[in-house]
């Protein structure tokens, strides 16, 4: 699906963000990053928390982009937007966060023990790249 596809189906409107909301989005990119590498939580935990940094760096080339993502399934069309906005060369990480998206889902409503210690290493460490080419892309697509 296109940016202007999902425009028309109503899943994306345009909208303008600020430095300081990308700002912000960024420390929280910084503190979920942090706390989803304490150990004295269980692994789903752990794993949810580095989920949530994805989604945030995610969120944060959506919003960058003069978009905002809304309505039912804001996750599942956040990840899809990556690579609409950064490449094709990007759909391998869109299935993989969407893989990550359903596997947090389970861990969060549905049981406990779905996530283990190397998903939670995999997942932080696609994190911290991922958050490395999203501060790339700013800098050279981000007033």
């Amino acid at each position: 699906m296109s940016i202007d596809n999902f425009i028309k189906s109503g899943v994306l409107i345009r909208l303008d963000s600020s430095k300081d909301e990308i700002a912000d989005l960024l420390k929280i990119v910084e503190r979920d990053l942090e706390d989803s590498a304490q150990t004295e939580i269980s692994d789903d935990w752990q794993f949810g928390i580095a989920y949530n940094a994805a989604l945030k760096l995610a969120n944060i080339l959506v919003r960058a982009s003069g978009y905002r993502v809304k309505g039912q399934g804001h996750h599942m069309n956040t990840i899809a937007m990556i690579p609409l906005i950064l490449g094709a060369h990007k759909n391998e990480d869109r299935d993989y966060l969407d893989a990550c998206r359903r596997k947090r889902n389970i861990v969060e409503y549905d049981c406990v023990g779905g996530a283990t210690a190397d998903d939670v290493k995999e997942l932080r460490e696609f994190v911290q790249e991922f958050q490395k080419e999203v501060l790339n892309w700013l800098s050279k697509n981000y007033r």
